[in-house]
């Protein structure tokens, strides 16, 4: 089996995940070539699609989600995504085990332990079924039916037990902290039921925007286990690699392997991107010292930059200041694409505002 580099991996990644140039796709289309976009802040998704499209508006993608063609709600790695609203269908049933898992957890167990889950669920359809409301709403709703009950958390247990997303005006372009969350069965919303879980499906998908990886790398991506066997079911119709830790890669056969020598620009990645959390080895991104840096605020849970194609450093956005953190000396050439892209950002998140740039060091 051929062994990949580092930097091979590293670049293939980059050209996977329209990193390594700007490209002329929708949102939609590249909403779904990702599989699911990161929005637990819902800011965020905005900034993940602008560094990677050659053009870009903030409407672009919350009229996705008012059209419906996009919907946000828990799926991969039990937490808030944006996924276009038919593969949402087979993604969150294939998920379903991770998702439902979140109430063994202290935070749901002691509030929802003696219920009867079943009769949970069905009471939170029966309070959504054709109606639009806040998250709060739902949860005095369930109250009644469960007293002495956390009303939120009655209602965080009923986004596990059962697909619902989470209106428009959720994931609009906005106020960064403090937003209230409305909600809907994904169902009626989409006008769809759910499909089947398909954990062949998702596995295809996941390689033709992440790949090479190993079974490990899917199942850190997804939140789910046991695709070893699913993908040895597979494996005849799958190239394999090794990487330099001799690890079992694998790849769709017709996939493009970049060039390691490959130029690439400096981007700025918003906090839970795609690329920073999609494998269980993230070596192909940051160094394992670098994601040490950040261990308590969780690996990927922080905005970053790449620099030649690894993370950098970290940048934050300070009312109209960005503040950009480098962790490694730049050189004069990078500095310069570093700020000129940074002022780039600025103007795509404070619009129409004076902003500045910090450069820290």
């Amino acid at each position: 089996m051929t062994e990949l580099s580092l930097r091979e991996l590293n670049r293939t990644l980059l050209v996977r995940q329209m990193l390594a140039q700007r490209v002329a796709m929708t949102p939609l289309d590249l909403v779904r070539h990702l599989v699911a976009v990161q929005g637990q802040e819902p800011n965020w998704p905005y900034v993940g699609l602008w560094t990677r499209l050659t053009d870009f508006a903030h409407d672009d993608l919350a009229a996705l989600l008012r059209e419906r063609k996009l919907v946000r709600s828990t799926m991969i790695r039990r937490t808030v995504h944006l996924a276009d609203a038919h593969d949402f269908r087979w993604l969150r049933p294939t998920v379903r085990p991770v998702v439902h898992a979140a109430l063994q957890a202290p935070y749901f167990r002691d509030e929802i332990e003696g219920i009867d889950l079943d009769e949970l669920a069905a009471a939170g359809r029966e309070a959504l079924s054709g109606r639009i409301m806040s998250r709060a709403d739902l949860g005095q709703l369930l109250g009644e039916r469960f007293p002495d009950r956390h009303t939120r958390r009655l209602a965080e247990s009923v986004e596990q037990l059962v697909p619902i997303v989470h209106s428009p005006v959720t994931g609009a372009w906005g106020k960064w902290r403090n937003r209230s969350v409305t909600v809907a069965l994904a169902e009626e919303w989409i006008g769809e039921p759910m499909a089947a879980p398909d954990e062949e499906t998702l596995i295809l998908r996941y390689l033709a925007a992440f790949g090479p990886a190993t079974v490990a790398d899917m199942q850190a991506w997804a939140g789910v286990t046991r695709l070893a066997e699913v993908v040895d079911e597979m494996r005849t119709r799958l190239r394999v690699f090794t990487d330099d830790q001799h690890r079992v890669l694998f790849d769709l056969p017709e996939a493009p392997l970049a060039d390691p020598n490959l130029p690439v620009p400096v981007r700025f990645l918003p906090a839970f991107d795609n690329a920073l959390l999609g494998h269980k080895d993230r070596r192909r991104i940051i160094s394992d010292e670098d994601r040490r840096r950040i261990a308590k605020e969780a690996s990927g849970g922080v905005p970053m930059y790449l620099v030649d194609g690894f993370v950098h450093g970290r940048w934050s956005l300070d009312d109209t200041t960005i503040r950009v953190t480098p962790w490694h000396p730049l050189s004069a050439t990078d500095a310069e694409e570093l700020r000129t892209e940074a002022e780039r950002l600025l103007a795509f998140v404070v619009p129409g505002q004076e902003g500045k740039i910090v450069i820290e060091g």
